[in-house]
């Protein structure tokens, strides 16, 4: 496994975001299944912006997701799909995301899931915390600081 940061700060992030590969395990669990988990993942690092990382689409369980009408354009990655997790007690509305057709290649397909929508995500055994807000789905690791985009006030950032 490749080396974890130690410190980042997210006004150090470009905009354009990078988009970098990593080998750390990633996972996102509900309702004590596991919903994705890989080693093969991607991270979107952007101005303001705590990391939103990508799962590739044969590391997701799509069998408890169901398709949303929701999109959204982003300008530096494109248009992104949603999908809503079905639970014994209903839908969660729009969990996690990708970009059929991105900007980027490299995302393609790529699966990102709003940490705040689940019981728990993970990278390289650390539960993260998530973003603030109902828009950005980035992932709070101890390593990374802010202050971040996404809460109360912040979205003309």
């Amino acid at each position: 496994m490749t080396s974890l940061p130690t410190e980042e700060s997210v006004w150090e992030y470009p905009r354009p975001p990078r988009i970098e590969c990593i080998d750390w395990p990633l996972k996102v669990e509900d309702h004590g299944m596991i919903l994705a988990a890989t080693t093969n993942g991607l991270r979107v690092l952007e101005t303001s912006h705590p990391p939103c990382y990508y799962f590739p689409p044969d590391d997701v369980d799509f069998s408890r997701l169901e398709p949303s009408p929701t999109r959204t354009f982003c300008e530096w990655k494109g248009k992104a799909r949603y999908w809503h997790l079905r639970t014994g007690t209903g839908l969660v509305q729009d969990v996690c995301w990708a970009y059929p057709e991105p900007i980027d290649e490299r995302i393609r397909d790529h699966v990102s899931f709003y940490a705040g929508r689940v019981e728990a995500c993970y990278v390289a055994g650390e539960r993260i915390k998530p973003q603030e807000g109902d828009f950005y789905g980035g992932w709070i690791t101890s390593w990374v600081k802010g202050p971040f985009k996404g809460g109360p006030g912040t979205r003309g950032w």
